[in-house]
């Protein structure tokens, strides 16, 4: 499991553990944490670029990987797009390379549907929407869907690539630059005014943590003929309807700022998930006020602590 320590991964890991499976965990802790990580799980202190990579595999010999470590700020693409292509693009090939070497029997890839479509000619986006990255991380995540093709046809590696929507909840970093909810819940716990780039208006999928890491164990565990399959709600919710359910939870009527919008970035953005309902027999179980409420409780009961 790469990227164990991050944010969807580490719940991916939680339920691997849950359902029996020996785990190891390769991250970096870039951007994970250690006290992320399951204590059932045996953790590697490991870049996807390093070449060390292969060592693990040769000690570890998976049967299996979830491929869940990436870069995932869009800004830092812009501002850094070899750095983005280094650890998405780079990173994953060396991880597929290792694949090989083992002969894995299966690759799950965590992609991208809230980056890889570019502005949407309809909604809710379907896989078969023509795909146009507004960034450099849209582009870097696709590119590995061509890799994992590749890789299946000449060397008969399965996969299947989940283009996740906007995910949420807990243990997702407030202090980065991605993740917009967790971001104005914690400044609204401090009393402090979130900033909202752009008017507001532009859309989300938003999708929690959970339904996004059950998808990823129904991927792995079953045949699916479909290789890309889109994971999310099917609906749009705006930054504006964000940020007034968090201040009705919380009960913080502050006011936010608006700034200047933040490029590459889409305006509105929702998923067809209607092939991962009929090929993994999944759908979200969490509506987007049950998964911001538990949220919210959960940044509480960490600041308590």
């Amino acid at each position: 499991m790469t990227g164990g320590a991050g944010f969807i991964g580490s719940h991916v890991v939680d339920l691997l553990v849950e359902k029996g499976y020996e785990v190891v965990v390769v991250d970096d802790l870039s951007t994970g944490r250690i006290e992320n990580i399951n204590e059932d799980a045996k953790f590697y202190n490991v870049s996807i670029c390093s070449q060390e990579l292969r060592e693990i595999f040769g000690k570890e010999r998976p049967d299996f990987v979830l491929h869940f470590a990436a870069q995932v700020n869009v800004r830092k693409s812009f501002n850094d797009p070899k750095f983005d292509a280094n650890i998405n693009i780079k990173g994953s090939i060396n991880l597929l390379e290792c694949c090989r070497y083992l002969c894995v029997d299966k690759i799950v890839y965590a992609s991208t549907g809230g980056a890889i479509y570019g502005n949407p000619q309809y909604l809710p986006v379907d896989e078969k929407h023509p795909i146009k990255p507004l960034s450099p991380y849209g582009a870097s995540k696709h590119a590995i869907e061509h890799y994992l093709y590749i890789y299946k046809n000449n060397y008969n590696i399965n996969y299947i690539s989940l283009r996740y929507g906007n995910v949420y909840g807990p243990r997702q970093d407030p202090n980065g630059e991605a993740g917009v909810i967790a971001i104005f819940t914690n400044r609204l716990l401090k009393n402090e005014r979130p900033v909202i780039f752009g008017d507001g208006n532009q859309t989300r999928d938003f999708i929690f943590v959970e339904d996004a890491a059950n998808a990823a164990i129904l991927a792995l565990e079953r045949d699916v003929r479909k290789k890309t399959l889109n994971i999310g709600t099917g609906r749009e919710t705006s930054v504006n309807e964000i940020c007034n359910k968090l201040r009705s939870i919380i009960g913080n009527n502050i006011n936010p700022i608006y700034s200047d919008p933040i490029e590459g970035e889409v305006r509105r953005i929702c998923l067809n998930s209607d092939n991962a309902k009929r090929e993994l027999n999944w759908k979200p179980k969490n509506s987007i006020d049950d998964g911001l409420k538990k949220t919210v409780d959960w940044f509480i009961k960490s600041e308590m602590n």
